[in-house]
């Protein structure tokens, strides 16, 4: 069983490393065994108290972006109404764009979720993939796009930078944030990067974009804290949620504070030496 003291790291774990680039999945499988916790990481309690956590996150991403929202739901109901875009409705473009990146993952997701979550027993492949990650997040920094002229509105300029093509990229991007390890705003953010989105408004995107995913994921999931896979967790995937929406809300707001004038390069190399580094103790020990 988890303990509330174990739900209150792990919720911190979840809220911090879910907006930041390196991997809340990765760190969630990791972190247990390199501190000797007995939990079974596949275990449907385990995973259950992971839905409630990024729930959390989701209705923070929500609640952070609501206005947002609320102007891209308004958008896509105009345009579906119309049965047709208008060419200056940046509301509906950027909903459009929202739905096309979300598809890739939730397929994969659906056709594949079984066989992803065994991989959450697997903490020294997730330490190999960590190091993916990094190389990923360089990777991208090395080969980004310089960005467009900027609008003064920050969505007509996320509706008018990417292309339906590139909002299907950065999906299948976020995609590999499915296998524990890969980091789904940084594979998002890479993605915005290669389509020659700012780093700010590649954030911006990737929150945006993650929004609907986790909160589908997690809503698909919420039966099993509701039934008999949520006995005698129900109270620790209170607690853990709970602090996951604290930090995810303060990460937020420091991320896209940061992405105004940094880059992926340093969580990249964070994301190498800690996957190296457990990687080689997970081995030794």
């Amino acid at each position: 069983m988890i303990s509330y003291f174990q739900a209150i790291i792990l919720g911190l774990i979840q809220g911090i490393s879910e907006p930041f680039p390196v991997s809340s999945l990765g760190h969630s499988v990791i972190v247990p065994k390199l501190l000797g916790w007995n939990l079974s990481l596949s275990d449907n309690a385990f995973v259950t108290f992971l839905v409630a956590t990024h729930l959390a996150t989701a209705l923070v991403f929500l609640g952070f972006f609501w206005d947002d929202w609320v102007r891209i739901v308004k958008g896509l109901g105009r345009s579906i109404a119309k049965r047709g875009l208008e060419p200056d409705d940046t509301d509906a473009r950027l909903g459009w764009l929202l739905v096309i990146g979300t598809v890739p993952a939730g397929v994969i997701g659906l056709a594949f979720q079984h066989q992803l979550e065994k991989l959450f027993d697997a903490p020294r492949l997730v330490a190999g993939v960590l190091i993916v990650n990094g190389l990923m997040l360089l990777g991208a920094e090395s080969m980004r796009r310089r960005a467009r002229a900027e609008d003064r509105d920050e969505d007509a300029r996320l509706a008018r930078g990417l292309t339906a093509k590139s909002a299907a990229g950065i999906g299948f991007a976020q995609a590999l944030a499915l296998i524990p390890g890969f980091s789904r705003s940084g594979a998002s953010m890479s993605g915005g990067l290669l389509s020659g989105l700012s780093h700010r408004d590649a954030a911006r995107f990737a929150f945006l974009l993650a929004t609907p995913i986790i909160g589908a994921a997690a809503l698909y999931k919420l039966p099993g804290l509701v039934g008999s896979a949520g006995n005698g967790i129900r109270g620790q995937a209170l607690v853990g949620a709970i602090f996951a929406a604290i930090a995810a809300w303060f990460s937020v707001r420091f991320l896209l504070r940061f992405f105004e004038t940094n880059r992926l390069t340093p969580f990249g190399i964070y994301c190498i030496i800690a996957g190296a580094a457990s990687l080689a103790w997970l081995t030794l020990a």
